[in-house]
């Protein structure tokens, strides 16, 4: 059903000069998905400058009975973004100021459409360091990382996205503005209502701002690309790391050969850095506030170095490199995060976004990939990521000479056999991606009834009529 046009006209009104866009060939980059999954099918863009803007828009499509789907910077992996037909895009990507920033009280307050690179790239210039770090960080957006409350490599030591706000701004779905960009680290004056809408891919209301937590740059850094003798010493490294170095992991990866194979057959400045292959490797990452001399034997080099020193004792790894620049440790991370990119020339992918306890990791690993090989033999497990919180992105590779079309009509009985794992070891469907539209029927399996019984009351109080973002996250009422 076409948009009304004078719903339309009345939003251009309201937004101005390029605030509006119905173009077609305007649109397709707000229609198109990250992984080609689904289609956007959405007739018009609205692009707010401001909060206002958000809130009239809002209003005038509560008024006339029209949906609207948040989109940040489109980079999600669930599509939570997509729009059809009948809805409204909201595109936050010309909110993108800096409000303000507090360096000596460790706080920052942005528009929800700064990009998330920016606002690191604020807090750098300011002595901090806002530790959100994923691998879309150079168009991924703060309104979106809240929204899905993202993840990243950083979480071990500072937290998801919910651990990092400490205020928002939000236009309700009603048009209404509530304003809760406080910067206060306590504040127990009844229900946390912020914490409702991280999370919550925009089905409940529409982040315009938030006020961040911002730490100490870090002035010293050790890394170390770890071949772990077998699977099972990973976890077993990670609390030796952890006991040896005063608690200051900051990353912990674990990355199988065949996705560091994978990074260097297909990623430009890839190279194996290790002389004999290894079915597993950790790449670990400390990092500090204190600045350390070059001779300071109490530096993290040195702890890093002495640690690994101990691992190899026990058994642990059975070779290392520690990376003795900053270009060495950008070719140690580049390993890591050019993993996923390079799937994609090795076929087809079945992707799982799963975390289980830290003490089942290994256990889930093994068994899960036993699993899918015997449905499939020749499938490739790849299972890599931040096992230091236990979040496994348990990814699916093609055999070689598989039709493509054929291995992604096994994504649904592969879900089911990963997902029922997880399930039994007490563990998330969903570690960071979210839900969107990918996985409703799968958290309809997975959820009790009264969790899903209490979502839909919340839902139904923050939006009766069901027009922010409808069709994600919530499965429907049985």
């Amino acid at each position: 059903m076409p948009l009304p046009i004078a719903l339309l006209d009345r939003l251009a009104a309201v937004l101005g000069p390029h605030g509006l866009l119905t173009n077609p060939s305007d649109l397709d980059p707000y229609l198109a998905e990250q992984r080609g999954l689904f289609q956007g099918t959405a007739q018009a863009v609205a692009r707010p400058l401001d909060t206002a803007q958000v809130a009239q828009v809002v209003g005038l499509c509560a008024e006339a009975g029209v949906a609207i789907v948040p989109q940040g910077g489109n980079t999600g992996l669930v599509g939570g973004g997509v729009a059809g037909g009948d809805d409204l895009v909201v595109s936050l990507g010309r909110m993108n100021r800096l409000r303000w920033i507090d360096a000596e009280n460790y706080r920052i307050a942005v528009d929800a459409g700064c990009v998330l690179a920016e606002v690191q790239r604020a807090a750098r210039e300011a002595a901090c360091l806002f530790p959100l770090s994923l691998a879309a960080e150079g168009s991924c957006q703060i309104g979106g990382n809240l929204s899905s409350n993202a993840g990243g490599v950083g979480v071990l030591r500072y937290g998801n996205a919910r651990e990092l706000c400490l205020g928002l701004e939000v236009v309700l779905a009603d048009g209404r503005v509530w304003n809760g960009m406080t910067a206060l680290a306590k504040d127990n004056t009844g229900y946390a209502l912020r914490q409702m809408f991280i999370g919550a891919e925009g089905t409940l209301g529409i982040i315009t701002g938030a006020v961040l937590k911002l730490f100490p740059a870090p002035r010293e850094s050790a890394t170390a690309l770890c071949a772990l003798s077998e699977l099972g010493a990973a976890p077993r490294l990670l609390s030796l790391a952890r006991k040896r170095s005063g608690d200051s992991v900051t990353a912990f990866e674990l990355i199988p050969r065949l996705g560091l194979e994978m990074a260097v057959r297909h990623m430009p400045g890839c190279r194996d850095p290790l002389a004999d292959p290894a079915p597993w490797y950790a790449l670990i990452e400390l990092t500090s506030s204190r600045e350390a001399s070059d001779n300071d034997e109490s530096g993290l080099g040195a702890t890093l170095e002495g640690l690994l020193a101990s691992a190899f004792d026990e058994g642990l790894i059975s070779d290392a490199v520690l990376a003795g620049s900053l270009e060495q440790q950008a070719a140690l991370w580049r390993l890591r995060e050019g993993l996923s990119e390079a799937q994609k020339f090795e076929g087809a992918s079945i992707k799982h976004d799963v975390s289980v306890p830290i003490s089942r990791v290994v256990e889930f690993i093994t068994e899960a990939s036993a699993a899918v090989e015997r449905v499939l033999p020749g499938i490739r497990p790849c299972p890599f990521g931040h096992i230091g919180d236990g979040n496994i992105h348990f990814n699916l590779t093609q055999p070689p000479g598989m039709d493509r079309a054929a291995f992604l009509a096994l994504w649904a009985p592969m879900n089911r056999i990963v997902h029922d794992i997880v399930d039994a070891m007490e563990g998330s469907i969903s570690a960071e991606h979210g839900i969107g539209q990918l996985k409703t029927a799968e958290l309809a399996r997975y959820k009790a009834p009264v969790e899903l019984e209490m979502m839909r009351a919340i839902k139904a109080a923050f939006d009766p009529r069901n027009l922010m973002n409808p069709g994600k996250v919530l499965p429907p009422a049985p």
